[in-house]
């Protein structure tokens, strides 16, 4: 919500600056996002009177002679094709600053000399969004009256500034000036002045040009006034102004008005064109499957039987509290308009809005609520307003059906009610000070308790802690006594999963990982992706989209998104991870929640090493990823074992393993499957992810500290000639079987095959670290110690040591 400062003090007598209501605001309840001015930064802008206009021979330029008050004319070149004699317009004198602060010089232009800038409202940093069709693509035209020579900033209302408010559901009430009014009002006890406008109306009565009746239960209130005879023309500068400050586009005065009475009101309203009606009764109902509407934007809604529609002669004229239809659309034609105000069902506007992707500044308001007390105002007020700018007659009366809530809610409690929960010790005349502050009605029932009657225009507050909410801000956040909470005595410390977690953690960081947080709710494919044993799935029952609709049985899916997305940008180069949760379901998911389990996971793809003059781009591959795996092991006092899969059809068939620690599977480890990389438009990628609920039950209880030996190792390198199909594991499995307990160290450091090897067969060349902590070795030992492991390899596996 925007909020116009200069019009908020014309409701509300405050002489505080706009960054001290900001900051009051911000500390009692409403949230303001920023303070800022349209004009900030421009200067030397002011107004000129075109006096002539010529034409550049074959080309769109014009040269102007501009009166800008200095006693001479100015002659400026300008580009716009609006530009013509007699008008007054915003003309940037040599060394002004316009839009992102760019200085104006003079210049030449086709060799014409031109002395400033005759200037559009986008080049003052008005968006383009909000700029008045009609002067979209050229210089916008200040009014008659303008000075010439005089700043330009007080005719556009440039010097206003714009409060910028967070407006949660349940404050709906704040999304109008006149709900915003009684807010600072309350905030610094002050009363609001609302303007009021004489209504006059004409001998003819609406009741006999139109009628309403309603066909849904889900439109409480219907009701309309006619203006006759209006003529359609651009609004007064003051009412273009104020929307296009607070981000509304001015159309003209009709719609400018039902506009205007939307921010003041908070009502919506629309203005139909009752000359293109083809009956004269008006009929909100339910649509009808297979009904469509073209609405305002030019587009053809196709509608279901919850929607909410207005129609005439039994056909949808607007789409009930989101938008009108183009078959009523006021238009420079129109003589005689219709003006709506209704209640309508919050849920019905909110799931209409939601289902064809459009959301307007109505269903904003609809859907959280408005205030049925000013329904009848807004109307009287906007038909006035309307027959002033436009010279219409406003018919006698109004048309309506159905019934406005208008009884204030009646709620009670208690002063301990109250105390008990902010901590004070506030008596029943301190808290009627603050009720009579909110404008709310105060009755004490006895010494403790007491009743309040909330307006129609706070209908979020209907229960007892609702108002022991409206004492605490408006009594102060920051008076609240503030204690140390009460506790046994026992000290708090992380849980076996959160030091896990912390310590995997800086892990990853330490090896160059960066953190990302992914979406736990993703598509029904992507949730049993990556997962070597997925379980039942678990889908929300009303997901917002079918992308978010279940929840996540693996990090890594989510993850490779971000890579897509990084990718895209020229970001190739990826070091991931990510700590989440992932959900099991063992169950029936319709009736029991799914269990929660810790994963660590992550993703590398790209470039080690970038390419310089001395060495060559290194890639990431498989065993960049296993050494991180590796390294957690190390860190955890653990030791993983890796046994390759070809099951998973997400991961490459010939680079993906299995992890296990102490024969409990843990998670994977590989390279993402080339089709499914492709899926999601990125490069050769390798992932790995871990189940931490498992790996926590494996840890070990105590680490026993191991003294560094005085003695030195001794290693010695072999190479073993073996079939292609024997794995590393495999071989160290049976140096392991050897049995030899001074082996404190095996690395794999060759593999080769091709040119002297034989077919079939595949060198791999190993370095032994041997120690004795007790001890140093002996050449004898370290041989014997070998001659054990040969033996055992080559019962086991038939190896040939070259």
């Amino acid at each position: 919500m925007l909020v116009s400062y200069k019009w908020l003090k014309e409701l509300v007598d405050i002489e505080v600056s706009s960054q001290d209501l900001a900051e009051k605001m911000s500390t009692t309840g409403i949230e303001v996002e920023g303070v800022s001015q349209a004009g900030a930064g421009l200067s030397k802008i002011v107004v000129g009177e075109v006096m002539s206009c010529e034409d550049v021979p074959d080309t769109h330029l014009h040269l102007c002679q501009v009166d800008t008050g200095d006693g001479e004319l100015r002659q400026i070149v300008c580009g716009a094709p609006n530009v013509k004699a007699g008008i007054k317009v915003m003309v940037a004198l040599p060394g002004a600053r316009i839009k992102d602060n760019y200085k104006i010089k003079k210049g030449k232009i086709r060799g014409m000399e031109s002395l400033g800038m005759i200037c559009s409202l986008a080049e003052l940093g008005i968006s383009d969004a909000v700029v008045p069709k009609d002067y979209a693509d050229g210089i916008y035209y200040l009014p008659d009256h303008a000075i010439v020579g005089e700043e330009v900033f007080s005719y556009l209302d440039l010097n206003d500034e714009i409060i910028e408010l967070s407006i949660t559901p349940n404050r709906a009430d704040a999304l109008s000036m006149r709900g915003v009014a009684h807010e600072v009002a309350a905030i610094y006890g002050k009363s609001v002045a609302f303007p009021q406008r004489e209504l006059i109306e004409a001998e003819k009565k609406a009741s006999q040009v139109l009628s309403v009746e309603l066909a849904t239960d889900k439109v409480p209130f219907y009701s309309a006034r006619v203006i006759e005879n209006v003529t359609i023309k651009p609004s007064p500068q003051w009412l273009q102004n104020t929307l296009m400050n607070q981000g509304i586009r001015p159309i003209n005065n009709v719609v400018d008005v039902t506009n205007y009475c939307l921010l003041y009101f908070g009502q919506p309203m629309h203005a139909f064109d009752l000359d293109k009606f083809e009956a004269n009764s008006i009929v909100p109902r339910q649509a009808k499957a297979g009904e469509t509407l073209v609405t305002l934007d030019g587009n053809e809604r196709d509608l279901v039987a919850d929607d909410l529609v207005i129609t005439v002669a039994d056909k949808p004229v607007a789409l009930a509290g989101i938008m009108g239809g183009a078959n009523t659309e006021i238009d420079a034609g129109s003589k005689n308009v219709v003006l709506e105000v209704a209640v309508f069902d919050k849920k019905s506007i909110r799931k209409t809005s939601s289902r064809l992707g459009l959301r307007s500044e109505s269903s904003a308001r609809f859907e959280k609520g408005i205030n049925q007390a000013d329904c009848y105002e807004a109307l009287d007020f906007a038909a006035s307003l309307l027959a002033e700018l436009s010279e219409g007659q406003v018919l006698a009366g109004v048309v309506s059906a159905g019934q406005l809530d208008l009884e204030p809610s009646q709620v009670s409690t208690n002063l301990d009610y109250v105390n008990t929960r902010l901590g004070t010790v506030l008596t029943m005349s301190e808290i009627e000070a603050i009720f009579d502050q909110l404008g709310f009605g105060f009755v004490a029932n006895d010494e403790q308790g007491f009743m309040v009657s909330v307006p129609k225009r706070r209908w979020d507050i209907t229960i007892p802690a609702d108002l022991v909410e409206e004492i605490a801000r408006i009594y102060g956040y920051d008076k609240l006594p503030t204690t140390l909470p009460q506790t046994d005595g026992t000290v708090g410390e992380l849980t076996s999963m959160q030091s896990l977690c912390r310590q995997v953690q800086t892990l990853a960081e330490g090896l160059g990982l960066s953190e990302i947080i992914t979406y736990a709710l993703t598509t029904p494919e992507k949730a049993l992706s990556f997962t070597p044993q997925p379980s039942q799935l678990t889908e929300l029952m009303w997901p917002m989209t079918i992308e978010r609709s279940a929840l996540r049985q693996n990090l890594i899916a989510g993850m490779l998104d971000t890579v897509a997305y990084n990718v895209a940008r020229k970001n190739t180069n990826l070091a991931l991870y990510e700590l989440g949760r992932v959900f099991e379901q063992t169950k029936n998911p319709q009736e029991d929640l799914p269990t929660e389990n810790e994963h660590f996971a992550l993703v590398l793809t790209g470039l080690v090493a970038d390419k310089d003059f001395q060495t060559p781009a290194v890639p990431v591959d498989f065993f960049h990823a296993k050494g991180i795996v590796e390294a957690l092991a190390d860190k955890l006092g653990l030791s993983f074992e890796f046994v390759a899969s070809q099951e998973m059809v997400d991961m490459h068939p010939g680079r993906t393993a299995v992890i296990f620690c102490q024969g409990q599977e843990l998670g994977l480890l590989g390279q993402v499957h080339p089709q499914t990389a492709k899926a999601y438009n990125i490069p050769e990628t390798y992932v790995a992810e871990i189940n931490l609920s498992r790996l926590e039950a494996l840890l070990p209880d105590v680490l026993v500290f191991q003294e560094i030996s005085k003695y030195p190792s001794v290693s010695r390198d072999i190479a073993l000639l073996v079939d292609k199909t024997v794995s590393h594991g495999q071989i160290l499995d049976s140096i392991k079987q050897a049995g030899v307990k001074r082996l404190v160290a095996v690395k794999l450091f060759d593999v080769y095959a091709g040119k002297n090897i034989e077919a079939g067969k595949k060198s791999m060349a190993y370095n032994l670290t041997f120690q004795n902590s007790e001890a140093s070795l002996t050449d004898e030992e370290v041989l014997g110690y070998m001659t054990k492991i040969v033996k055992s390899l080559t019962e086991n596996l038939q190896v040939e040591v070259r």
